[in-house]
Parts: structure tokens; C-alpha cells; sequence
């Protein structure tokens, strides 16, 4: 079962979750946001304890 993680959309300002698959290390990729539809650039790193670290930004913004 994969983890989630709860992100605020960087256009609506809603919480929402994602799951995250760790598993392959980091890596960035574009969801919808559930409640606006738009597109967040998912950002998953790794950090010194193996655990899953998330951010979301604008498309505009990368």
C-alpha cells in the first residue's frame, strides 16, 4: 500500500492527498488538483531517513 501525503493546491488553496511511491526514488510529476482540476507539479525527494518528502508548486513556477 503506498503512503500519502496532504499538499495544498497551489492555485485553490485546498488540501488534498496524493499517494506517493517512494519506491523509485525521487521524482517530479503533474497531477490535477481534485477539487480545481488544474495541474500540480508534484516534487518527491527522499530524505536521510529514507522517508518521502513532497512539494507542489504552479507549472508556471518550475
Amino acid at each position: 500500500m503506498l503512503p500519502f501525503a496532504t499538499i495544498a493546491c497551489p492555485y485553490c488553496g485546498e488540501y488534498i492527498d496524493i499517494a506517493i511511491d517512494a519506491s523509485t526514488g525521487g521524482q517530479t510529476y503533474v497531477e490535477d488538483c481534485q477539487v480545481c482540476c488544474r495541474p500540480i507539479v508534484v516534487v518527491v525527494g527522499i530524505d536521510e531517513e529514507g522517508e518521502p518528502t513532497v512539494s507542489a508548486m504552479r507549472e508556471d513556477d518550475v
